[in-house]
């Protein structure tokens, strides 16, 4: 019996030795490159605490810029200040244009009523893109970004604005193959190819779908397809072996779960990378079903490991971006001074 238990207990022995051996991050190559932030909405006002879900406009934090998510400023800022994509989010209009507005209601942000696919595009083009805005609290309501003259851009004013080297990240959040059609028409008519300039495509399956047979060599996910991979992977990647929703694939990680994955991080940044695969960090809140949660604070940054050169996805690239990459810091002392007291708030929910 206890020669059973001894052969036994250095079976264990070995076959921990083995999982540790294979996992193990610091056997695996360094990582080269740096990690990259994705904004998420550009340079949008941040979801107020007393939020719920619905209108993303309605109670934000008291603003400490001036930008609100979609717009023209907005999108160039936050390219200016160091993000490697800038996330939008396109919609289609009735007459089949492509225009870039968070909420799928014009009720929300601006002043227009009704479904954003029953208006054309002239009449949301005529509309204040931030009559909705509502600052949260007790005080009388505010509306800072109201008669503020913003207006709702197309996809191609977007596209065409930006520097040659800025990269879009699309949010496809119509669950239909059209909206895929009327982007790649919009990016045809002005000479823009995303597959060569690194643009990226995420959000409804089968928009996605529809993305990947039009540019299969860019970069489209889903964020239920990343998750599963990531779910996948935490079940069966002390094999050595990279699950098949991961190939090719993306793989999303809460910020407070990078611990419970297989060789984090280098390890399993070499296996994503041996077949393709792109690692994203998200913040550990909650997200609307299809959508990515971003870091809110510039400290998350400090919790990813330093040899992670995938991206970050950031709810407050106004904040972040300055936080890794300070020579693009543009920030005004009063924008600085404004959000080191949003910061120190949003740290004591």
């Amino acid at each position: 019996m206890k020669k059973y238990a001894l052969w036994a207990g250095m079976a264990f022995a070995v076959a921990v030795l083995i999982l540790s051996v294979t996992n193990a991050s610091w056997l695996a190559p360094y990582p080269a490159g740096a990690p990259k932030q994705i904004a998420n909405r550009a340079m949008a006002p941040q979801i107020g605490e007393a939020w719920e879900e619905g209108c993303s406009a309605d109670r934000i934090e008291a603003p400490y810029h001036r930008h609100i998510a979609n717009t023209r400023d907005s999108v160039l800022r936050a390219d200016r200040m160091g993000a490697w994509l800038v996330e939008v989010d396109a919609q289609l209009t009735a007459d089949g244009e492509v225009v870039l507005l968070t909420e799928f209601n014009l009720d929300c942000a601006t002043d227009g009523t009704g479904a954003v696919r029953d208006a054309t595009l002239e009449q949301i083009t005529s509309l204040d893109a931030g009559y909705g805005y509502r600052v949260e609290g007790e005080n009388e309501e505010q509306y800072p970004f109201r008669g503020k003259g913003l207006r709702v851009p197309t996809l191609g004013e977007i596209a065409t604005a930006i520097p040659r080297q800025a990269r879009l990240m699309l949010h496809l959040g119509a669950d239909d193959p059209a909206l895929a059609e009327a982007v790649a028409r919009a990016f045809q008519a002005i000479g823009r190819d995303p597959q060569s300039r690194g643009d990226a495509f995420y959000g409804a399956s089968a928009a996605v779908a529809r993305i990947r047979e039009i540019y299969p060599d860019a970069w489209a996910f889903t964020a239920e397809e990343a998750r599963r991979c990531n779910a996948d992977y935490t079940l069966s990647g002390w094999t050595g072996l990279l699950p098949a929703s991961c190939q090719g694939r993306t793989m999303l990680i809460a910020l407070d779960d990078q611990a419970l994955l297989w060789g984090w991080p280098n390890r399993l940044i070499a296996r994503m990378e041996a077949y393709d695969g792109t690692i994203i960090i998200e913040g550990s809140g909650s997200a609307r079903d299809g959508e990515v949660s971003g870091i809110t604070l510039p400290e998350q940054l400090t919790e990813i490991p330093s040899s992670f050169n995938g991206y970050v996805w950031t709810d407050d690239a106004f904040t972040t971006l300055p936080a890794l990459i300070q020579r693009y810091d543009n920030r005004t002392q009063e924008e600085i001074d404004a959000s080191q007291a949003a910061l120190e708030n949003r740290r004591k929910r």
